[in-house]
């Protein structure tokens, strides 16, 4: 059951986001990646606001490290 709409492109760019921002340190942090990420589409807070798509969650400024190296690329 899909709790964010989401296309083809927008689930590779998130399997590419926990990769690069966890895969070191094993499933269990990539799996609380996704979490964390999914729920930044789903719920506003102060930090995260306006941000309703993936790719907006991804690429949101300070969000994740990972987008500024090139092992997420």
């Amino acid at each position: 059951m899909a709790v964010v709409k989401a296309r083809d492109a927008d689930i590779d760019l998130l399997a590419r986001l926990l990769r690069a921002e966890a895969e070191g340190e094993g499933e269990q942090a990539m799996l609380m990646v996704g979490n964390v990420g999914i729920n930044r589409v789903r719920v506003n807070c102060s930090d995260f606001k306006d941000v309703r798509t993936i790719e907006q969650m991804v690429y949101q400024p300070h969000a994740f490290e990972a987008v500024t190296h090139g092992y997420f690329y």
